[in-house]
């Protein structure tokens, strides 16, 4: 089983139709996929990563370090099930940037997060343009459904993921899914940890250097009808290195109406039916929060009780 590895290169010559076949069989098969030569400059990925762990030196090591020892993590006997060995802070860009208000950040790094997040923001609309193209869905139509009244909600996720002691009894991230639309990750090229459960097995997602991992979430998982789908994935801790990851989610506005695309659910062959709930993207956020780590099917579930409520509101 080989990740799927896609040069965006060759989107723009004769090997167009190949690549997003390569893109279209990672979507229905491996809700994972990773990105070379995708339009950010490898020079500037070098900056955005020099900065991440000098901040994470000089502002957050120390600290991480106080938690562990406050906690007494460094000689734990049994599983810690409730806290992932990580060191995070985020940042929200859309639909007003809070980079600004965040504390220890040198403006230096301020100004290259934002740089980087306006490239971001522009690879993950190319991408859902090539999801319609793939999906035979109208132009346009992934970024409208993300929308709401404000456009969409994207943010950062920064982390390290310092040596761990007891890898086996310590999880860098728990399992899940994640709850919103898109996500681009650069990760270490150094140090792994990712893995994504797939026909039951936990695979590696293999740290190449200067790529962009891309991952979906459960709301393209709703509103393709189940054509793609969101992956379980994980971080494992690792006793020597620490792992970078800047994780940036391109997420629906908060008060957009999330449902299955009516072409998809017409093209469905099981009775012709919609399988997912139609909601507000924000009420299943709040579900989210508290369930993250559990399975993704009973948030549905919960969510298809209250969908009359969104159908009300909404006509």
């Amino acid at each position: 089983m080989e990740f799927p590895v896609i040069n965006m290169e060759k989107l723009y010559g004769e090997e167009r139709a190949a690549t997003k076949e390569k893109i279209k069989d990672a979507c229905e098969n491996w809700g994972f996929f990773e990105l070379l030569n995708h339009g950010i400059a490898p020079e500037f990925l070098d900056t955005v990563e020099r900065f991440t762990k000098g901040h994470y030196k000089k502002c957050m090591e120390q600290r991480f370090k106080e938690l562990v020892a406050s906690r007494a993590l460094e000689g734990v006997e049994t599983e810690i099930k409730d806290m992932d060995w990580e060191s995070t802070f985020f940042l929200r860009h859309l639909p007003e940037s809070d980079i600004a208000l965040i504390p220890d950040l040198d403006d230096e790094y301020r100004k290259v997060m934002k740089e980087f997040a306006l490239k971001l923001e522009k690879l993950a609309e190319e991408l859902l343009g090539l999801l319609c193209e793939n999906l035979g869905l109208e132009k346009g139509y992934l970024k409208k459904a993300f929308y709401g009244s404000r456009g969409p909600t994207f943010g950062t996720k920064v982390s390290n993921y310092p040596p761990c002691p007891k890898p086996d009894l310590i999880k860098g991230l728990r399992a899940h899914t994640d709850a919103g639309g898109i996500v681009l990750l650069f990760q270490d090229d150094k140090v792994s940890g990712l893995q994504l459960l797939k026909d039951g097995q936990w695979i590696d997602v293999p740290p190449m250097r200067h790529s962009i991992v891309v991952n979906l979430g459960d709301q393209l998982e709703v509103i393709t009808n189940g054509k793609y789908k969101s992956v379980e994935h994980r971080v494992i801790a690792q006793t020597d290195g620490t792992r970078m990851s800047i994780a940036s989610f391109y997420n629906p506005g908060s008060d957009a109406v999330i449902y299955p695309a009516p072409a998809l659910v017409e093209a469905t062959e099981a009775e012709k039916k919609q399988v997912y709930p139609k909601f507000v993207f924000q009420d299943y956020m709040n579900l989210y929060a508290g369930l993250k780590f559990q399975p993704k099917e009973p948030r549905f579930e919960a969510m298809k009780a209250v969908e009359t409520n969104v159908a009300i509101a909404t006509v």
